[in-house]
């Protein structure tokens, strides 16, 4: 576990690949370094050999060698070279054949291969064996009569480059040293740098545990990179929607609690008074049931109410998308409504400027299209009307519930969605109502991947634009 940790750790990966990126062209100028001397080395000791083999057949085309193989002083040049340079000479005539080998085994035989065919033909060869490790050259034997020059034959001079290997090997052990030294080096400054670069993340990091632990966190406000930047000002926007989302709970729960208290307590008021009395006339007993009965019903809409948003919470709720005919359903819930509105001399009208179908969950539509029309009859005043309309374009559908009401002052717009919010709380009491019914609205919407806005001026009325997709996304 601690392994795994210490892999998917920030500062360790930093330093690898410090380490990486720094190794990479320390290699690279190793491989250049060394392969730069090889060929270097090679090309100076080929050059210095050719030099010395053109002298030698000079001496050798004078002294008349090849055709009478015994001069003291050749022999001993043909020594100094393959001892110098730790190699083999051979002195080869226009037959092919071996006149010198400095090793004393070829002499007499004949050799026939490419590189001495190509001297013969008047040109110097050279040719290296990287993997042999040896270096061969050919040098012609001259002979000028006036104006004619001849190949009376070819020095092959096989040398070895061990040498040159083991310089290389000792400057590939020089360079592995220098590069340890850099990982290590690396590895130090490297260690001191993460530390610096990880404080602000473990700034962040432990406010961020204070908050898991409940602690009261002050925003956070570390700037050193611009990332941090980016990421205390996302946790503190993160902290402020807490802090709204907690204070949002504690009034909800208020609210609830309040709610369903209050017809409880109207109830018990009611109860008591019938109790404190012994001779209770019929009248009055009547009287003090309806008004139980009603507080009866005003607890079963709060309890209903918050059920449904319950269940409109809960991101796995499944809906029942079908596709549904838009027009006819928003008349079937209309023509429910009709009558409430009838009772409050407000007249409900429908426009549809088109034919709509589109996948929705029935019930949840319905429940949302009738709180905001239910609304708009309960604020509107006498002799007002609710005008619904229905459109759509290729992508959306839309329905609109305009009213001639009271409407909203601008300060409440912002909060109306709000669970028990109610803008005039007084009216509110009068008119009924739980104050759930436009969370609710709004939630209904939401699960069907649309949007609702509202617009509104006091004293003329509000508008409400539901915005719902033809196809239910997933």
């Amino acid at each position: 576990m601690e392994k795994s940790k210490l892999l998917k750790s920030l500062r360790f990966r930093i330093i690898m690949l410090l380490i990486l990126v720094s190794s990479i062209p320390c290699f690279v100028v190793k491989q250049v370094i060394i392969g730069a001397y090889e060929d270097r080395s090679v090309a100076w000791r080929t050059a210095e050999i050719q030099e010395q083999c053109t002298i030698l057949s000079h001496h050798l085309a004078t002294s008349d060698y090849l055709n009478n193989p015994i001069s003291g002083e050749v022999d001993a040049e043909l020594s100094m070279l393959s001892n110098i340079y730790n190699g083999r000479a051979l002195i080869i005539d226009e037959e092919y054949k071996v006149v010198k080998d400095t090793f004393g085994s070829d002499e007499g035989k004949t050799i026939i291969a490419p590189d001495v065919i190509t001297c013969f033909a008047g040109s110097g060869t050279s040719y290296y064996d990287d993997e042999a490790r040896y270096l061969d050259i050919t040098t012609p034997i001259l002979e000028t009569e006036g104006d004619t020059t001849t190949v009376k034959g070819v020095i092959l001079v096989s040398v070895s480059t061990e040498i040159i290997y083991e310089t290389m090997d000792v400057m590939g052990q020089n360079a592995n040293m220098i590069i340890w030294a850099l990982w290590l080096m690396i590895l130090f400054i490297g260690s001191f740098i993460t530390n610096q670069m990880m404080k602000p993340l473990e700034r962040i990091a432990k406010g961020m545990e204070e908050v898991t632990e409940g602690y009261d966190s002050n925003n956070l406000h570390v700037d050193t990179y611009a990332e941090t930047q980016n990421i205390s000002e996302a946790f503190n926007k993160m902290l402020g929607r807490m802090k709204i989302l907690d204070d949002s709970r504690q009034e909800f729960v208020s609210n609830v609690s309040h709610e369903l208290k209050t017809p409880l307590t109207s109830m018990k008021v009611l109860a008591d008074s019938l109790l404190m009395q012994d001779d209770v006339p019929a009248e009055l007993y009547k009287e003090f049931m309806e008004d139980i009965a009603e507080e009866i019903e005003r607890e079963n809409k709060i309890i209903n109410d918050l059920l449904s948003l319950v269940k409109m919470d809960k991101k796995s709720s499944d809906l029942n998308i079908k596709a549904e005919n838009i027009n006819e359903l928003v008349e079937r819930i209309l023509k429910r409504l009709r009558p409430i509105a009838a009772q409050q001399n407000v007249e409900v009208l429908f426009e549809s400027f088109r034919p709509v179908v589109a996948e929705v969950d029935e019930v949840k539509f319905t429940l949302a299209i009738t709180n905001l029309v239910e609304n708009a009859i309960k604020y509107n005043r006498e002799e007002g009307s609710v005008h619904v309309s229905l459109n759509a374009d290729h992508k959306y559908f839309y329905v609109k519930v305009a009213d001639t009401g009271i409407g909203i002052p601008q300060e409440d717009l912002d909060h109306i969605f709000e669970r028990f919010y109610r803008v005039d709380k007084s009216h509110s009491r009068e008119i009924g109502g739980t104050g759930l019914g436009l969370a609710i609205a709004r939630n209904a919407v939401i699960m069907h991947r649309g949007a609702v806005k509202v617009y509104s001026e006091e004293g003329v009325g509000t508008t409400f634009t539901v915005r719902i997709p033809l196809n239910y996304i997933a």
